[in-house]
């Protein structure tokens, strides 16, 4: 059993690894910005926080083994958001004494061909560019960091938003996974809380998706 905190509990993604973690008999900390908007399980230590902020990062990470990070903002650019999270999560953590991070990375990060990513098509919407980069800019901090993290970028489609799950799950490389239509964010936070008892990645982004 793992001690984990979970940054973002409260959205799509989060709330289904914090379900997953918690029927895996983890001890999980739920962070979120205003705990009076969410409903946890009992079991679920609730807790506000500010992912940008490394000593409010540090308060809600002490005592735990593993954090994840899947966090979002709208209301502010996605470039300033996403780097600014890396950064305090890696002081955070630090500080706090967990060692690994794993982080909900985007789908428009995996590569088409060698060296070129979904999101330099030229055709890619304009309107979700600027978020893709803000997720590469959370990368590139992690990457000149020394913590141990892994960011899972799952097939580069609008997640399903049930409870269905695949069963079975491919995870590694950088180039998009074929047969991934319909993979949802049930399917992630099977991958993500995977990863937490049997770790196999580290510092590398990597895809995730169906293994047919």
């Amino acid at each position: 059993m793992d001690r984990i905190v979970v940054f973002g509990a409260g959205g799509r993604a989060g709330r289904r690894i914090v379900a997953e973690a918690v029927d895996h008999g983890h001890q999980v900390t739920a962070v979120v910005r205003d705990p009076a908007r969410h409903d946890f399980p009992a079991d679920v230590t609730v807790a506000a926080g500010d992912v940008t902020d490394a000593d409010s990062v540090a308060a809600a990470a002490a005592g735990h083994d593993v954090a994840i990070s899947t966090v979002y903002r709208a209301d502010v650019d996605a470039r300033e958001f996403y780097a600014s999270a890396a950064r305090a999560l890696l002081d955070g953590l630090k500080r706090a004494g967990t060692e690994r991070l794993l982080v909900v990375g985007i789908g428009s990060l995996l590569e088409t061909a060698p060296g070129v990513r979904v999101l330099d098509a030229p055709d890619f919407p304009a309107e979700a560019r600027v978020f893709s980069l803000g997720h590469a800019a959370g990368l590139e901090v992690l990457q000149a960091g020394e913590l141990d993290w892994v960011m899972f970028a799952p097939p580069p489609v609008v997640l399903g938003d049930g409870d269905a799950r695949a069963g079975r799950y491919r995870v590694g490389g950088v180039s998009v996974l074929p047969a991934s239509e319909g993979f949802s964010y049930s399917d992630l936070a099977v991958v993500v809380v995977r990863e937490v008892g049997s770790p196999s990645c580290s510092r590398s982004l990597v895809a995730v998706g169906y293994s047919g």
